[in-house]
């Protein structure tokens, strides 16, 4: 979106926090209740640290690329957060940041709903046939992008509502937006700990696998 539209991506009506006592309580896998990838999913991981990936033989271009994705994801993040913040401390004027809003939020709703759509439907298929052992974070990680969704669309529908009242009620826009800022430290926080450990679960597969060449 660019300017006074509301945001292109639409998801189900969702509540927008991830992190609901009664899922903590559910499995420690959830990501509301983990910390760092599990130990036991980290078999690999004690192989091939994370330090050592780059200068790895294995260490494909694909693997770059999928990592600077997840870099691209934390930027855009980044990017809805700051510039709400400028709006709301008087920098940034209206026309400016719902242009700015518009135009990262898309960027960040549409991409990692495809990236995570890709993943579910191809790569961690692929990932399970070439090492089964690691089925249980496999489906980890596709239940952290059920939450995903959730997420988006807690950020979606208080960025659509910012643009919305702009037009309808404008005296409401910054208590509106508080909404978004909140939004966005939820997403920062929870790619935070969901691409960690996705990188941390799927590269030592890749690499010892001698996958994705």
């Amino acid at each position: 979106m660019v300017g006074p539209r509301t945001l292109a991506v639409q998801m189900g009506h969702i509540a927008p926090d991830w992190r609901p006592p009664h899922l903590i309580a559910m499995t420690s896998t959830h990501i509301a209740s983990r910390d760092a990838l599990p130990d036991h999913m980290r078999i690999l991981l004690r192989d091939y640290p994370r330090e050592a990936w780059p200068d790895h033989p294995n260490f494909a271009r694909s693997i770059e690329n999928w990592m600077g994705a997840h870099s691209m994801f934390r930027q855009l993040g980044e990017l809805c957060r700051t510039e709400t913040e400028r709006f709301l401390d008087g920098d940034r004027d209206f026309p400016d940041y719902a242009a700015r809003l518009g135009h990262y939020g898309h960027l960040l709703v549409a991409n990692l709903h495809g990236h995570h759509t890709w993943e579910d439907r191809s790569y961690f298929p692929e990932l399970l046939a070439a090492d089964p052992r690691f089925g249980e974070g496999l489906e980890m990680l596709e239940g952290d992008h059920v939450e995903l969704d959730r997420v988006l669309d807690g950020f979606t529908r208080s960025a659509n509502s910012v643009i919305q009242l702009a037009q309808l009620d404008p005296g409401q826009v910054k208590d509106h937006a508080a909404d978004v800022h909140a939004a966005s430290e939820t997403i920062e926080g929870f790619l935070e700990r969901h691409l960690a450990d996705e990188e941390d679960l799927v590269v030592p597969i890749l690499l010892h696998h001698k996958m994705r060449g």
